[in-house]
């Protein structure tokens, strides 16, 4: 098992990828504990793992319940190894110019300074561990503009910087820092829109979906569960040597030169 020992925080944990990670580092050995600002999801992994994975219910904007989700996996695992920052804020679809400020300042209070939150607050135990592991979670959009998604772009391409820079900071601590880029992920999410844009245009969900899926060479969307693999390879050893870097998780949707 890749993760045995490691005790990780996911932040943002939902039914999508997020309940795949946690249910997977599980798997690989990790003791968990779940952030979430809902804990319907995150409960019942609890109960499912026997409490492996922990559920802690947290705003990543305040500084009081990041430390909660901190000293909750100190108490009950002795330390912390890894990080993954995924807690999400979207500020609708519009052009970037019209998005509305209060949601373009979520956003970015979300995906940013609250991944910065926690990882202010995450660091020092890492440190006293002997080293650790950060995983940030990003967008194929930042890659490949999409229309109506600026303001949920801007917020993760901020984040793709600090993943540089907390790499650049952080090795001499033996710290890695590593962002995993997301594109089209077939999960709850991806599947309501399948849903809704059948309807709109009058064909079958599985035309919708072969339309997406003929975008990358793989010829399918990558599931919640398989693009999971790509964050732990990250949390691992096997990346011992891997930080500051991006990975693209996408199907090969996305190719970079």
């Amino acid at each position: 098992m890749i993760l045995s020992d490691e005790v990780v925080i996911i932040t943002g944990v939902g039914p999508g990828l997020g309940a795949k990670l946690a249910q997977r580092a599980v798997a690989e050995g990790a003791k968990v504990v779940m952030a979430a600002r809902s804990t319907g999801v995150t409960e019942q992994i609890e109960k499912e793992t026997d409490g492996a994975a922990v559920a802690v219910q947290c705003d990543v904007r305040k500084e009081e319940d990041c430390q909660r989700v901190v000293d909750t996996a100190v108490e009950r695992f002795g330390k912390v190894t890894g990080l993954v920052n995924s807690a999400y804020a979207h500020p609708g679809f519009h052009d970037l110019l019209d998005t509305p400020e209060k949601g373009l300042r979520r956003s970015m209070d979300v995906i940013l300074h609250g991944s910065l939150n926690m990882t202010r607050l995450a660091v020092p135990h890492m440190t006293a561990a002997g080293g650790g592991a950060i995983v940030n979670v990003g967008t194929m959009t930042t890659r490949k503009p999409m229309q109506g998604e600026g303001g949920y772009a801007v917020a993760k391409s901020a984040m793709t910087a600090a993943t540089q820079f907390l790499a650049l900071e952080l090795g001499p601590k033996g710290i890695r820092c590593n962002q995993a880029i997301m594109g089209w992920l077939d999960g709850p999410g991806v599947r309501f829109y399948l849903t809704m844009t059948a309807e709109q245009k009058g064909i079958s969900e599985q035309d919708v979906y072969d339309d997406i899926a003929s975008r990358n060479p793989l010829g399918r969307i990558p599931t919640d569960d398989a693009c999971a693999g790509a964050i732990l390879f990250l949390l691992s050893s096997y990346a011992s040597e891997v930080t500051g870097a991006v990975l693209d998780v996408n199907g090969g949707e996305y190719m970079p030169a």
